[in-house]
Protein backbone atom coordinates (compact mmCIF):
# COMPACT_ATOMS: atom_id res chain seq x y z
CA UNK A 1 0.00 0.00 0.00
CA UNK A 2 2.88 2.40 0.72
CA UNK A 3 4.13 1.95 -2.86
CA UNK A 4 0.74 3.02 -4.15
CA UNK A 5 0.82 6.14 -1.96
CA UNK A 6 4.35 6.93 -3.13
CA UNK A 7 3.24 6.61 -6.76
CA UNK A 8 0.29 8.93 -6.25
CA UNK A 9 2.25 11.62 -4.35
CA UNK A 10 5.33 11.28 -6.58
CA UNK A 11 7.80 11.35 -3.71
CA UNK A 12 11.37 10.89 -4.86
CA UNK A 13 14.05 9.71 -2.50
CA UNK A 14 17.22 11.81 -2.82
CA UNK A 15 20.60 10.13 -2.93
CA UNK A 16 22.44 10.38 0.37
CA UNK A 17 25.72 12.31 0.35
CA UNK A 18 29.01 10.44 0.60
CA UNK A 19 29.76 9.02 4.01
CA UNK A 20 28.89 6.05 6.19
CA UNK A 21 25.17 5.49 6.13
CA UNK A 22 22.56 3.08 7.32
CA UNK A 23 19.07 3.00 8.77
CA UNK A 24 18.61 5.88 11.18
CA UNK A 25 22.05 7.47 11.01
CA UNK A 26 24.45 9.27 8.77
CA UNK A 27 28.11 9.76 9.66
CA UNK A 28 30.70 12.09 8.23
CA UNK A 29 34.33 12.92 8.83
CA UNK A 30 35.23 14.38 12.21
CA UNK A 31 37.23 17.17 10.56
CA UNK A 32 34.12 18.28 8.63
CA UNK A 33 32.05 18.47 11.80
CA UNK A 34 34.77 20.37 13.64
CA UNK A 35 35.19 22.76 10.71
CA UNK A 36 31.46 23.43 10.61
CA UNK A 37 31.41 24.11 14.35
CA UNK A 38 34.43 26.43 14.15
CA UNK A 39 33.06 28.37 11.21
CA UNK A 40 29.73 29.05 12.88
CA UNK A 41 30.98 29.90 16.35
CA UNK A 42 33.81 32.39 15.86
CA UNK A 43 34.49 34.72 18.78
CA UNK A 44 35.97 37.92 17.38
CA UNK A 45 38.26 40.29 19.23
CA UNK A 46 37.84 43.75 17.66
CA UNK A 47 41.06 45.78 17.74
CA UNK A 48 39.61 49.03 16.42
CA UNK A 49 41.41 52.36 16.48
CA UNK A 50 39.63 54.77 14.13
CA UNK A 51 36.88 55.14 11.52
CA UNK A 52 36.90 51.44 10.61
CA UNK A 53 35.71 50.78 14.15
CA UNK A 54 32.64 52.94 13.59
CA UNK A 55 31.73 50.94 10.48
CA UNK A 56 32.25 47.76 12.50
CA UNK A 57 29.71 49.04 15.03
CA UNK A 58 27.24 49.44 12.15
CA UNK A 59 27.98 45.86 11.08
CA UNK A 60 27.24 44.54 14.56
CA UNK A 61 24.03 46.60 14.84
CA UNK A 62 20.58 45.35 13.91
CA UNK A 63 20.62 46.35 10.22
CA UNK A 64 23.42 43.92 9.36
CA UNK A 65 23.30 41.71 12.47
CA UNK A 66 26.62 39.93 12.82
CA UNK A 67 24.92 37.46 15.19
CA UNK A 68 23.54 35.54 12.20
CA UNK A 69 27.11 34.36 11.55
CA UNK A 70 27.44 32.91 15.06
CA UNK A 71 29.40 35.94 16.27
CA UNK A 72 26.98 37.20 18.91
CA UNK A 73 29.62 37.48 21.56
CA UNK A 74 32.45 39.91 20.99
CA UNK A 75 35.39 38.89 23.09
CA UNK A 76 37.64 41.55 24.54
CA UNK A 77 39.94 38.95 26.03
CA UNK A 78 42.49 37.39 23.66
CA UNK A 79 42.44 34.14 25.60
CA UNK A 80 38.77 33.66 24.74
CA UNK A 81 38.88 34.80 21.10
CA UNK A 82 39.78 33.02 17.90
CA UNK A 83 39.35 35.82 15.34
CA UNK A 84 41.42 38.98 15.65
CA UNK A 85 39.85 41.83 13.69
CA UNK A 86 42.37 44.65 13.30
CA UNK A 87 40.64 47.83 12.13
CA UNK A 88 42.10 51.26 11.57
CA UNK A 89 45.44 52.98 11.84
CA UNK A 90 48.04 51.05 13.82
CA UNK A 91 50.92 53.16 15.13
CA UNK A 92 54.32 51.53 15.39
CA UNK A 93 54.16 51.95 19.16
CA UNK A 94 51.01 49.80 19.18
CA UNK A 95 52.75 47.02 17.23
CA UNK A 96 54.15 45.17 20.27
CA UNK A 97 50.75 45.28 21.98
CA UNK A 98 49.01 43.96 18.89
CA UNK A 99 51.58 41.20 18.63
CA UNK A 100 51.11 40.31 22.31
CA UNK A 101 47.33 40.13 21.83
CA UNK A 102 47.85 37.79 18.85
CA UNK A 103 50.25 35.55 20.76
CA UNK A 104 47.84 35.27 23.71
CA UNK A 105 45.10 33.87 21.47
CA UNK A 106 44.75 30.09 21.48
CA UNK A 107 45.05 28.02 18.31
CA UNK A 108 43.30 27.91 15.96
CA UNK A 109 43.26 31.65 15.42
CA UNK A 110 42.55 33.79 12.40
CA UNK A 111 43.33 37.43 11.58
CA UNK A 112 41.16 39.81 9.57
CA UNK A 113 42.91 43.03 8.47
CA UNK A 114 40.21 45.64 7.87
CA UNK A 115 40.62 48.87 5.94
CA UNK A 116 43.44 50.52 4.08
CA UNK A 117 45.26 51.64 7.23
CA UNK A 118 45.54 48.20 8.86
CA UNK A 119 46.33 46.54 5.53
CA UNK A 120 48.90 48.97 4.12
CA UNK A 121 49.17 52.09 6.26
CA UNK A 122 46.55 53.87 4.17
CA UNK A 123 47.14 57.53 3.49
CA UNK A 124 49.46 57.75 6.48
CA UNK A 125 52.86 57.09 4.91
CA UNK A 126 54.72 58.45 7.94
CA UNK A 127 57.42 57.27 10.30
CA UNK A 128 54.92 56.61 13.11
CA UNK A 129 52.36 54.44 11.29
CA UNK A 130 52.83 50.73 10.71
CA UNK A 131 52.60 50.09 6.96
CA UNK A 132 50.46 46.98 7.27
CA UNK A 133 49.96 44.64 10.20
CA UNK A 134 51.33 41.77 8.13
CA UNK A 135 54.77 43.06 9.09
CA UNK A 136 54.26 41.83 12.65
CA UNK A 137 51.57 39.11 12.52
CA UNK A 138 50.28 36.79 9.77
CA UNK A 139 47.01 37.90 8.14
CA UNK A 140 44.42 35.49 6.76
CA UNK A 141 41.98 37.86 5.02
CA UNK A 142 42.23 41.51 3.95
CA UNK A 143 39.15 43.73 3.71
CA UNK A 144 39.74 46.78 1.47
CA UNK A 145 38.19 50.19 1.88
CA UNK A 146 38.58 53.48 3.65
CA UNK A 147 36.50 52.76 5.67
CA UNK A 148 34.95 49.56 4.34
CA UNK A 149 31.18 49.28 4.22
CA UNK A 150 29.43 46.72 6.46
CA UNK A 151 28.87 44.51 3.40
CA UNK A 152 32.64 44.31 2.96
CA UNK A 153 33.06 43.32 6.62
CA UNK A 154 30.51 40.56 6.11
CA UNK A 155 32.30 39.31 3.00
CA UNK A 156 35.61 39.20 4.90
CA UNK A 157 33.97 37.32 7.76
CA UNK A 158 32.48 34.85 5.31
CA UNK A 159 35.99 34.25 3.88
CA UNK A 160 37.26 33.59 7.41
CA UNK A 161 34.37 31.18 7.97
CA UNK A 162 35.30 29.38 4.77
CA UNK A 163 38.90 29.07 5.99
CA UNK A 164 37.77 27.79 9.39
CA UNK A 165 35.38 25.32 7.80
CA UNK A 166 37.84 23.82 5.31
CA UNK A 167 40.99 23.86 7.43
CA UNK A 168 42.17 20.42 8.41
CA UNK A 169 42.70 19.64 12.06
CA UNK A 170 46.38 18.91 11.41
CA UNK A 171 47.16 22.11 9.46
CA UNK A 172 48.28 23.95 12.57
CA UNK A 173 50.82 21.20 13.27
CA UNK A 174 52.17 21.17 9.72
CA UNK A 175 55.78 22.19 8.99
CA UNK A 176 54.53 24.90 6.57
CA UNK A 177 52.45 26.58 9.28
CA UNK A 178 55.30 26.37 11.77
CA UNK A 179 57.65 27.93 9.19
CA UNK A 180 55.15 30.76 8.68
CA UNK A 181 55.02 31.50 12.40
CA UNK A 182 58.83 31.24 12.65
CA UNK A 183 59.16 33.82 9.87
CA UNK A 184 57.34 36.22 12.22
CA UNK A 185 59.42 35.11 15.19
CA UNK A 186 56.45 33.39 16.84
CA UNK A 187 56.96 29.95 18.41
Amino acid sequence: MSKEIAKRSKIEIAKAPDGLEGPGFFATKLSDVIGLARANSLWPLPFATSCCGIEFMATVASNYDLARFGMERLSFSPRQADLLMVMGTIAKKMGPTLRQVYEQMAEPRWVLSVGACASSGGIFDTYSVLQGIDRIIPVDVYVPGCPPRPEQYIEGIMKIQELAKNETIRRRDSPEYKRLLNSYGIE
